[in-house]
């Protein structure tokens, strides 16, 4: 999901988005908010890949929940998002339903 259509679908919830360009940016994203609840990881970024991202992500923070988001279905994919520490996965184009469900899932609101 673009992050403009991110933040517009998600602009009557309660939530505050932080957008990073890059893998690199969004490690130091989460390093520098501790608020951060919550991680939607796009898996193909440049600078850094979502994997290599979410594997410093959840080195400092292992319990901070993170959604890989790709346009890649293989078992693959889905595989190797969890062995970065993914703790769940969604395909694009993003449903926001689908999302939400997996947001709840994972969190403790």
């Amino acid at each position: 999901m673009s992050t403009l259509l991110l933040k517009r679908n998600f602009k009557d919830e309660n939530f505050c988005i932080h957008c990073a360009e890059n893998g690199w940016e969004a490690v130091e994203l989460v390093r520098h908010h501790p608020e951060i609840n919550l991680v939607l990881m796009d898996i193909k970024m440049p600078v850094m890949n979502g994997y290599e991202a979410t594997r410093l992500i959840k080195h400092e923070r292992p319990d901070l929940p993170v959604i890989a988001q790709s346009a890649f279905t293989s078992k693959e994919d889905r595989d190797k998002a969890r062995e970065a520490g993914c703790d769940d996965f969604i395909t694009k184009p993003i449903s926001k339903s689908e999302l939400l469900e997996k947001m709840q899932a994972l969190m403790v609101w």
